[in-house]
């Protein structure tokens, strides 16, 4: 996967995420400060795989990781998982 395909369907589960918190703002109270966000969306493996070495090379440097499981189109709610602090 080429690595603007990678930016643009993370902006796109970027946007879907941002509209999902504007209707359920509890969800940022889940987000660690200084938490870096992940998207993982089951529904597109190739990007899962490509934003996971993300997750990965992020938390082998220390960094709070989240990984939010979002799919397009919009899910009726993402899951959100803390894998590290």
């Amino acid at each position: 996967m080429e690595e603007t395909e990678i930016v643009k369907k993370n902006l796109d589960l970027h946007a879907e995420w941002m509209r999902y918190v504007f209707e359920q703002p509890d969800a940022l109270d889940q987000i660690p400060e200084g938490a870096q966000l992940v998207f993982l969306p089951d529904n597109d493996p190739e990007l899962s795989k490509e934003n996971q070495k993300t997750a990965d090379k992020l938390k082998s440097k220390g960094a709070p990781v989240m990984i939010i499981h979002l799919d397009l189109p919009k899910p009726p709610e993402p899951r959100i998982e803390l894998i590290s602090a």
